[in-house]
Formats: C-alpha cells, structure tokens, sequence
C-alpha cells in the first residue's frame, strides 16, 4: 500500500525525535524530495508519492538521524530574506547572525557606503546588506576558494551587482588606501571557538569546516587580527562590528577600546547572550 505525503510526515517525525526541530526538518526534507515548498505538503496531505520518491526520503532522513544538517543535505539555508545555496566548505548561515545585518543597517552611514565583509562564507552577510541597501558598494572576501566560489553563485542568483567578491586571508589582499578608497563599514563573522572546545563534536558543527569555527587557544586569535588590522582600512568616523561568542563580551569590548575605538557597544542576541560587537574609529 502506497504511503500519504500525511504518513510520511509523521513517520519521519517519529524517527527524526532526536532533533530538536523534527517535525521541520521532517517537511523540508519531503518537500526537498518532491520538489515543491512545504504549503503544497499542507494542502494536500491525502498525495501518494511513488516509490522511488518513498526511498529518497527515508535515504534523506537516515543522513539527518547520523546528525548531517538538513542545509548541508538540501543544499540550501534561508537567511535575512535570501535563500542561499551552502556547502560543507562553509558555515551554515543561521540566524543569530542576523543581528550583524540588522545592527550595521541601523547605524547611520551615507547612502554610497563602502562596506568590507570579511571571512564572507557562502556571501549571507554581505548580499544580506547589499539587497537591503542597492546604493552601497560593498566587498566580500574569504580565504577559501571554494567559499569565494560559492559567494558568487549566490551573488549571482540573488542579481545582486553591489557585491564584489573575491579571495584573501583577512586582509591580506585588500589594498592599504587613503580617502576615498577607505572603507565606511567592516563587518564579520569569524572563527571564535577555541581549540578543544567540546562543542566541536556535538550538532551540526561536526559537518562544519573547522578553519571556520576554531580561532587559538581562547578563541580570540582571529577577532584580535581583525579588530587591530581594521583601524588602517576604515574611514574617519567608521564602524567595525564583530560576531562573537557569548562569554568573549568583555574582552572583545577591551579589544575594540584597545584599538582606540569609540562608541564601543555590544548587542545581544534573542536569548539575551552578547553577541555582537561594535565601535566607530574618531
């Protein structure tokens, strides 16, 4: 007997309870198998998929019970108002860097802002900022050539034209410039954890690249990079903000004061932790 789009669902809920969000991961990974969007799955839940549509998705669902996140398995993660396409040669997108976007759009900057994203992965905060803001001009870079690569086939799929990506470690490419060439804005989401950390093996970030997620000892290797380099490439007047972890508050605002940055701030996140900091250079 052929099993309903109904009974699929709630047999791949049942499997997948390990996951904190079964019954989510259950419909995007049927929809993925059917190639339709989880409404469809809604309306018609009496719909008999054949067989070889059946095996798919108890294929797809064995990936995600051995803990493969369902992006990695679908290919694609949503982000701000983008569906971007992802890897495993990148983090996955997720939504408490979101305040980085939210946070850098809030803070006044003129209408033709030069803004750097650094470590830009599969290009989420960068074509985030640059669909909300079609007048700034902005660049993002990573080391990896296969998150480069990526990037732009999302720039691309977006039809986005104020992004301009390309490959460098940090700032290693990026031109030391006066005036008009300097940057309004330098944003980034890098590596914070530190080496050992035993969150490392657990979840998602197990399928994770670690030169994305590891920074030294104390998980501040990166951050410090960034913050000291950032004063030679911002214009007078300019803002750095940083992802972090939830315990680093403190000492990447002793960063930033360090550097000689006013204004020094962190935001929190949607469950109260510290999450984002930032600084304007006089």
């Amino acid at each position: 007997m052929m099993e309903s789009v109904a009974t699929l669902l709630a047999r791949g809920e049942l499997l997948l309870q390990v996951s904190d969000s079964a019954a989510l991961d259950t419909e995007l990974l049927l929809a993925y198998t059917l190639d339709i969007d989880r409404t469809w799955l809604k309306t018609w839940p009496n719909h008999q998929p054949v067989t070889e549509q059946i095996a798919t998705f108890e294929q797809l669902l064995l990936r995600r019970l051995n803990g493969e996140p369902i992006a990695f398995i679908i290919g694609t993660q949503g982000f701000w108002t983008l569906n971007l396409k992802v890897s495993p040669q990148t983090l996955i997108p997720r939504p408490e860097t979101e305040l980085l976007v939210e946070t850098a759009l809030k803070i006044w900057k003129p209408a033709n802002c030069r803004a750097l994203d650094l470590g830009t992965g599969s290009g989420a905060i960068a074509l985030a900022l640059a669909s909300e803001r079609p007048g700034w001009q902005l660049t993002a870079v990573d080391s990896i050539d296969g998150a480069v690569q990526l990037a732009e086939i999302n720039r691309q799929n977006c039809q986005l034209d104020n992004v301009a990506i390309y490959q460098s470690d940090w700032f290693k490419q990026i031109p030391k410039t006066d005036g008009e060439s300097k940057y309004h804005l330098i944003i980034s989401n890098p590596p914070y954890i530190e080496v050992g950390d035993p969150h490392l093996k657990q979840g998602d970030v197990r399928f994770e690249p670690e030169s994305a997620l590891v920074s030294g000892l104390d998980g501040l290797h990166d951050l410090k990079h960034i913050i000291h380099s950032a004063t030679d490439y911002l214009e007078p007047t300019g803002w750095l903000l940083v992802e972090h972890g939830y315990q680093q508050g403190v000492d990447v605002r002793g960063l930033f004061l360090a550097a000689g940055f006013t204004s020094v701030q962190t935001e929190v996140d949607l469950n109260f932790l510290d999450r984002v900091t930032l600084g304007c250079l006089p």
